[in-house]
């Protein structure tokens, strides 16, 4: 009884004592961990770039008014492409797919950081085998020829960011998720102010086709009154012919216009979510309000546009991709550690006796690798620079189209203006060649020539209209600005269908 109990005296110190050393391996392991979570990171840090900003645009309004910040599509007092741009935001494929890729890079950030912590693992087995009697040296006698032997244990594995390869990693990760996140911003913006510009566009090719009905419905009346003089021998076959050419060359113009207006409104449903068809719009397009022009200085561009944002985004990755190849040149150093239990019985398995644990490191660097880290690193520090040009680019490109935008704003309108006292001379015009050719000091050509140049300005007047409008939507796309977090906040609002959740 006596040697029972020092055995199990003796076996109880011996698994307090694996313990203790496992406790002081353990403490020993985080703390050089946060050693190496604390080291330094090896590659460049990321600065901004410099960028040589102009002072003020070439072309500027002193009575501009902050609206860029607001949803300025309501800014037109037009309720139904309101409703349209709300329509577009919860049901445009292209901003559910930017969603879905977003939701993707915030997991490729998760993947990256989780080499920061230590991976734990399970396992476990159970074997039974019998051993052969014909083997070399046989079973010892007394020795059962069937052996059992049951596992259970659980590992860790831990990579030390000594290097910040890791980190380095994340940081890239992390300005990946912020690129996509600016790309849906600008799958927003350029879905919003397309879908404005189809509308305006829409809205000034109806205009276009009343001016031809008119024309043509004017012309018509015109012909069958000539047709009757000519029956009664009032005037010749030439003149007829002359007005029915002009007659026909009206009517041309209208399948070209219900053509454009077709394509444009299957444009505009695809846009809208839906399959193509016809779209309900606002009756006249002078019914709708010109909003004001967005201030802004060309330094608050770097802030407002989303492509900007993302090609800084870009830049950065990029440059954490420097860190994580310079790392390559340095050795990895890992941590492995093991505790569990094996028995031969599987009763007995969780027996202080039957613990075991293990706990070790190892290490491992580049010698030779025939070019393939210099060559990496050459070629993360080129794609750097690359991105570093685009950024700069990109920001040229913006400060261009906010002065094209600028510049057409205004020219379109004094262009509108002098096209509106253009057709007011020409309709003048066609009043007084009727009345002379109805008093006889002109012939019908001249009354003719009017009503063709009418027609023409009248359709000129139309285009110009809608290019004015289309130039402010421009303005808006330049400028960027919190409008489009408005609209993101219309398109976050999306409920997919449920065959989408079931496959989310």
């Amino acid at each position: 009884m006596k040697d029972q109990r020092l055995k199990l005296t003796s076996r109880t110190n011996d698994t307090r004592a694996s313990y203790r050393g496992l406790f002081r391996l353990s403490s020993f392991i985080f703390s050089l961990a946060f050693l190496s979570l604390s080291g330094c990171m090896v590659g460049p840090d990321y600065e901004k770039p410099e960028v040589d900003v102009p002072a003020e645009y070439r072309f500027n309004y002193g009575q501009a008014s902050d609206v860029a910040n607001s949803a300025w599509w309501d800014s037109f007092n037009d309720p139904l492409l309101y409703g349209l741009v709300e329509e577009a935001l919860r049901n445009n494929r292209d901003v559910r797919i930017a969603a879905a890729r977003v939701e993707e890079f915030a997991a490729r950030v998760d993947i990256a950081r989780s080499g920061l912590f230590p991976q734990f693992g399970y396992g476990g087995d159970a074997n039974r085998n019998k051993s052969s009697l014909d083997t070399i040296g046989g079973v010892p006698a007394g020795i059962s020829r069937t052996n059992e032997i049951y596992n259970a244990s659980i590992n860790v594995g831990w990579e030390l960011d000594f290097w910040g390869k890791i980190r380095r990693s994340t940081e890239a990760a992390r300005a990946n998720l912020l690129a996509q996140e600016e790309a849906r911003r600008t799958v927003i913006l350029t879905l919003v102010t397309t879908l404005a510009a189809g509308y305006l566009d829409l809205l000034s090719l109806d205009e276009q086709l009343e001016v031809a009905r008119q024309t043509i419905k004017a012309r018509k009346d015109s012909l069958d009154l000539f047709e009757l003089k000519f029956k009664g021998g009032v005037v010749s076959e030439l003149e007829v012919s002359q007005i029915r050419s002009e007659y026909e060359l009206a009517a041309v113009r209208i399948p070209a216009i219900e053509r454009q207006i077709a394509l444009r409104e299957n444009a505009l449903s695809v846009l809208l979510g839906r399959n193509p068809g016809s779209i309900k719009r606002s009756p006249s397009i002078d019914l709708l309000t010109l909003p004001d022009i967005p201030a802004g200085l060309p330094s608050e561009l770097l802030e407002r546009r989303p492509d900007i944002r993302r090609a800084e985004q870009d830049l950065i990755s990029a440059n954490a991709q420097i860190g994580v190849a310079k790392a390559e040149y340095f050795p990895s150093i890992s941590l492995t550690g093991l505790f569990g239990y094996a028995s031969t019985g599987l009763s007995e398995l969780f027996d202080d006796t039957a613990n075991l644990w293990g706990i070790g490191g190892d290490i491992l660097g580049p010698i030779f690798t025939g070019g393939r880290l210099s060559g990496q690193l050459r070629a993360s520090e080129a794609v750097q620079r690359q991105l570093l040009q685009s950024y700069l680019l990109s920001v040229q490109t913006a400060f261009r189209e906010v002065d094209d935008a600028l510049i057409s704003t205004r020219k379109y309108r004094e262009e509108l203006a002098a096209q509106g006292r253009q057709v007011d001379a020409l309709k003048e015009y066609a009043r007084l060649a009727q009345l002379n050719y109805d008093e006889g000091q002109v012939s019908y050509i001249e009354v003719l020539d009017s009503q063709r140049r009418l027609f023409d300005s009248e359709l000129s007047y139309t285009q110009t209209q809608g290019l004015v409008y289309a130039s402010f939507v421009a303005m808006y796309k330049a400028l960027g600005g919190g409008w489009v977090n408005e609209a993101e906040a219309v398109a976050n609002e999306v409920d997919f269908p449920p065959e989408e959740k079931d496959q989310k």
